[in-house]
């Protein structure tokens, strides 16, 4: 008997990965934070932001985006390089503390080849695992097991970064 899979959110990235005209992360942030939820925008800083993606791996899925559009790392000052470490730490920090994952994946894809969505805009991925996880199924037939709503988790992470954020 063959079972199937079904990922319908893929079709949405699939039809629309090439046809957006102007790039998220330059569009989002640039809105007022009245919508940061809406877009997942998690929280923002001087020169990046944390968003969820949209297109997870995972539950709980962030990237650390700098607000300058670049595709080459070269054209980032050192303190915009500095916060996006710092970023990067402290979505750490509110994935253990709100999804409490045993292991993160982490990392930047410069250039489509490399597996970029958006090339154009260098971000980093911080993407929370468990043991047993059922995300090898991206390899096998191009579809993830994703058990929580986006903005479900963009709920309990806001929490927690509140709660991070506090105690600094």
């Amino acid at each position: 008997m063959s079972e199937q899979l079904w990922a319908p959110w893929r079709m949405d990235y699939i039809r629309n990965a090439d046809k957006k005209e102007e790039c998220i992360f330059c569009a989002f942030p640039s809105m007022s934070s009245e919508f940061d939820r809406q877009n997942l925008i998690l929280h923002r800083a001087a020169h990046a932001f944390i968003i969820l993606n949209a297109y997870p791996y995972s539950n709980g899925h962030l990237m650390v985006v700098p607000y300058r559009h670049t595709s080459t790392l070269n054209e980032y000052s050192d303190a915009e390089m500095l916060e996006i470490m710092h970023l990067t730490r402290l979505s750490i920090q509110v994935l253990s503390l709100s999804l409490k994952p045993e292991a993160y994946n982490g990392g930047l894809n410069m250039g489509r080849s490399a597996g970029a969505g958006i090339a154009s805009h260098l971000h980093w991925h911080v993407v929370p695992r468990w043991n047993g996880d059922t995300n090898f199924m991206s390899v096998i037939n191009d579809t993830r097991v994703i058990p929580e709503s986006l903005h479900s988790v963009y709920d309990s992470l806001k929490q927690a970064l509140d709660t991070t954020l506090k105690e600094r």
